[in-house]
């Protein structure tokens, strides 16, 4: 397999979850849909607060210990994912024949690197318990699942592109 082809699945897969974390987990798109949807809401309600799940924050909190920690972790998980993306679509690619099998690369790959990244940073809040790891390690999951058929499109995309 050209050396080429493999990095343009992964730097593509890299740089859409890049695109989704910095589109959907900004902090104004975050406390939107946290004022404009309801937890109980309709599908797209649901969707747009899946798609806030790898939140991240500039600043500011509100200057307590256990505030700061929460945004630590949500920014390092923010960081983490699109690494553990990078990562699995580095070393993987090389083995994908096609852009269906690129498809599901992608989509594997962001549910693989979102519940790694969120149990390794539940750690980091204030009384941390491997039940509660165990716990966001599902919601990563779930962000992967329902959101990862986007990087899935885009490394299907690539993969297609660089034949």
């Amino acid at each position: 397999m050209d050396m080429a082809k493999t990095r343009t699945v992964a730097g593509a897969g890299t740089l859409a979850t890049a695109a989704l974390v910095l589109l959907f987990g900004n902090q104004p798109f975050t406390e939107w849909v946290d004022r404009h949807t309801s937890a109980s809401g309709g599908p797209w309600d649901w969707f747009l607060r899946t798609l806030t799940w790898p939140r991240w924050a500039i600043g500011p909190w509100d200057g307590s210990n256990s505030a700061m920690r929460q945004v630590l972790a949500d920014d390092l998980r923010a960081i983490l994912l699109i690494a553990f993306v990078a990562v699995i679509l580095s070393v993987v690619a090389r083995s994908v024949a096609g852009g269906g099998a690129g498809f599901f690369l992608g989509w594997a790959a962001l549910v693989f690197a979102s519940a790694l990244a969120a149990f390794l940073t539940a750690f980091i809040i204030s009384n941390p318990s491997i039940v509660h790891a165990f716990q966001v390690a599902a919601d990563g999951s779930a962000y992967g699942l329902f959101v990862g058929w986007i990087v899935g499109a885009v490394t299907a995309g690539a993969k297609g592109a660089g034949s």
